[in-house]
C-alpha cells in the first residue's frame, strides 16, 4: 500500500534515507513526522484433540480462499498474545482452548505479519466453523492435507509442532 499524506497534518509523504543503517522512511513534507510502517502481528493455534487429530479450517476469505489453516488471526491493540490466540481459536473453530506453549514465531521478508503460533489442548466447545471459513474438521498427522495449506507458516508450523517443537510456555 503507498501512502501519499500525513496523518497528523496532511501534508506529502516521501521516502528519505535517515540514518545509512536505515531503510527509507516515510517523512512528512510540512511537519517532518515520520510515518513508519510496523508489522502486523498475527497468532495461530494447532489444537490437538483427545485422540491426537489436528483442527484445520478451511478459510473463506482471501489471501488463501479455499486452503487449509489452523484457526489464526489477527491481535488487536493491546490484546495480550495468548488471550488473542485463544480467542481466534474459540472464534473460528468454536473451541475453549488451552495454551500448551509457545511452537514458534514465524515473519518472513517483504510480508508484513509476524506470525506466533501456539500449541493448544481442546477443553471444550463443539468443532464448528465461522464466517470465516468453508469448513472446519479434523485430521490425522498422517491426512494432513499439505499440498491445500494457505501460508508457508501454516506448513512450517505444522511441520514443527509435528517434530515436537516447542520454546516455551505461556
Amino acid at each position: 500500500m503507498d501512502y501519499r499524506f500525513c496523518p497528523r497534518c496532511g501534508g506529502s509523504l516521501e521516502k528519505r534515507s535517515l540514518r545509512a543503517v536505515d531503510p527509507e522512511r516515510l517523512v512528512c513534507t510540512a511537519c517532518e513526522f515520520v510515518f513508519y510502517l510496523d508489522p502486523k502481528v498475527a497468532v495461530g493455534t494447532i489444537i490437538r484433540m483427545p485422540d491426537s487429530q489436528l483442527v484445520l479450517v478451511r478459510r473463506a476469505i482471501e489471501p488463501g480462499y479455499g486452503l487449509w489453516v489452523f484457526p489464526g488471526g489477527y491481535v488487536d491493540r493491546g490484546e495480550e498474545l495468548g488471550a488473542a490466540a485463544v480467542r481466534e481459536a474459540r472464534e473460528e473453530s468454536g473451541l475453549e482452548v488451552a495454551l500448551d506453549g509457545l511452537i514458534n514465531i514465524y515473519s518472513y521478508a517483504g510480508n508484513a505479519p509476524i506470525i506466533v503460533v501456539y500449541a493448544a489442548t481442546v477443553l471444550g466447545g463443539e468443532l464448528c466453523g465461522d464466517d470465516e471459513c468453508l469448513d472446519a474438521r479434523l485430521f490425522h498427522p498422517d491426512t494432513i492435507p499439505w499440498d491445500e495449506l494457505a501460508f508457508r507458516s501454516t506448513s512450517e508450523a505444522l511441520r514443527d509442532y509435528l517434530r515436537g517443537v516447542r520454546i516455551g510456555v505461556t
